[in-house]
């Protein structure tokens, strides 16, 4: 019999972590454990409010999942089709229960979950993000960031040249833009996509509203860099359209419900053309050690969400200079941690 166990935590952030639409220094998130047969598999849910997800919701979510019916951990469509179907939405708590089922998975094949896919393995070269803050700040954070090849960069705010300056005159690393849907005008956003180029942008990350839907038309069809969806792309019905409006897309597990349909959603948006970029949350180092599993599918690899917690109650895959080295673990690659002693904070 498969036993399900969860306990909520809140991730707790090293510096307060601004984006165009608000501010925060902490973020909910459940912990979750699937036990068979003596072998535990880990997944979490991180819950940025922005998603409309919550400890509350999650732990209700959980109180009406059911395994009984399920005698083989193995059997994972069945069991994830199940835990699809329970209740529309939630997909953060779907993803921790597809995590720890995948982590489980991997460990009674004893094999990496990369293997399972299909997929090899190699080293990630992650950016680092940098939230919106005031130049001097902003200017000591990317000192901080100086073993990492790529910057991923806030903007949307109202100091969006100052940040980009401040950053330019410490480095002339190469920048993931990412607006967060901040900007409101197209013209404008042009311009600023135009002057980022010079800059040494690579990508535009959602620019303006996911639901702007003309706007980010023509702003795709004009841009002369990619533009790349998140917030405008969560599940796989939402790579169908993509093409619309990006040239690239975010997974993030905690979007997706997991790895099952992540996996999906990068074979099928490679497959259309698109680029893939694979991203995170405020996450610990299980979402982290989780989503590397299915890295050799990105272009691009946001991968630091561990990195900005003061709390993480794993250890997954090492970094080394900027670089994600994965583990040849079983499972998601995490070194198992004692259940009994994470204690909840909540």
């Amino acid at each position: 019999m498969i036993q399900l166990s969860h306990k909520a935590y809140t991730l707790l952030k090293k510096h307060p972590f601004r984006i165009a639409s608000g501010i925060r220094t902490s973020t909910p998130a459940v912990l979750v454990r699937l036990k068979y047969e003596g072998v535990e598999g880990f997944g979490e849910a991180s819950m940025p409010p922005l998603y409309g997800e919550s400890i509350a919701s999650a732990t209700a979510f959980l109180s009406k999942i059911d395994l009984s019916a399920f005698n083989d951990p193995l059997c994972t469509e069945d069991i994830l089709s199940y835990i699809n179907d329970v209740v529309p939405g939630n997909p953060a708590v779907k993803a921790a229960i597809d995590i720890a089922l995948h982590d489980l998975t991997g460990k009674l094949l004893n094999i990496p979950i990369h293997q399972y896919f299909g997929l090899s393995a190699r080293s990630l070269p992650t950016s680092k993000t940098i939230g919106i803050d005031r130049p001097e700040i902003i200017r000591k954070k990317v000192n901080e960031a100086s073993k990492y090849k790529y910057l991923k960069v806030k903007l949307g705010g109202d100091n969006d040249h100052a940040i980009i300056e401040a950053i330019r005159k410490e480095t002339d690393k190469p920048l993931y833009i990412d607006v967060n849907q901040g900007w409101k005008d197209r013209n404008e956003a042009l311009e600023k996509i135009l002057w980022l180029k010079e800059k040494g942008a690579i990508f535009i990350e959602q620019p303006m509203s996911k639901n702007a839907f003309s706007d980010m038309e023509w702003l795709a069809s004009k841009s002369p860099l990619p533009i790349v969806g998140d917030e405008g792309i969560q599940r796989l019905p939402d790579i169908i359209t993509a093409k619309n409006f990006y040239h690239g897309v975010n997974i993030k597990l905690m979007k997706s419900t997991g790895l099952r349909e992540a996996f999906i959603m990068a074979m099928t948006a490679r497959k259309a053309g698109l680029k893939v970029l694979l991203g995170c949350m405020s996450e610990t180092s299980c979402a982290i050690a989780a989503a590397s599993q299915l890295g050799t599918l990105a272009d691009w690899i946001d991968l630091d969400g561990n990195l900005g917690i003061t709390n993480n109650p794993f250890k997954g895959h090492m970094l080394k200079n900027g670089l994600i080295i994965q583990n040849k673990l079983p499972g998601i690659g995490l070194k198992t941690p004692q259940w009994n002693k994470i204690i909840t904070n909540e």
